[in-house]
């Protein structure tokens, strides 16, 4: 487990990283986005990312692992508007955001620990593919959930799916190598 939290965490400092640069380039715009809005932009990502490991090659420039890291953030992003809300206006300075998003990742983090024990770090043993796969599967469970105006019978609820989703992108990171700029 040393290593997988080890693993975790470069992996979160990458996203944050990022995170706080454009936090610093474009303040906290994000913080108007409705989740729906966040959904859907992960969702863009993620058939991307599938386009490009069916297709197998890029017309952009873009590879996989930045579409990863815009996944974790966007899902955090989420994970922060299920919790404070959506404004009209920015209301949190960059120092702020990154705060909460980080802590959105911690959580995440916490509950990939405790499933890690029960499940004997199974995802260890997957594609790329398979995790990138539930990730789209859980933004379609997210967008139902939505279309619901959040009322489940039995389900986890939207912040579930986005805290899994999290830590399959995290997975799928470290499944793909370390990146090139490390």
């Amino acid at each position: 487990m040393d290593r997988t939290l080890t693993q975790y965490d470069a992996v979160v400092e990458e996203c944050m990283a990022l995170f706080s640069k454009k936090a610093h380039d474009y303040g906290t715009a994000w913080r108007i986005l409705r989740v729906p809005s966040l959904t859907d932009q992960i969702m863009i990502k993620a058939q991307r990312i599938r386009t490009l490991q069916t297709v197998g090659e890029s017309k952009v420039g873009e590879g996989i692992r930045p579409e990863l890291v815009g996944i974790i953030n966007y899902a955090a992003m989420a994970l922060v508007q299920l919790e404070h809300g959506v404004v009209d206006v920015p209301d949190l300075d960059a120092d702020k955001a990154i705060a909460l998003v980080r802590r959105s990742i911690e959580q995440a983090r916490s509950l990939m620990q405790r499933k890690n024990h029960d499940y004997g770090e199974a995802w260890r043993s997957m594609r790329v593919s398979s995790l990138v796969d539930l990730m789209l599967m859980k933004l379609l469970r997210i967008k139902q959930i939505e279309d619901n105006q959040g009322a489940t019978l039995v389900s986890e609820g939207i912040d579930a799916n986005f805290l899994d989703i999290v830590n399959y992108g995290v997975f799928a990171m470290i499944q793909s190598g370390p990146s090139e700029q490390a």
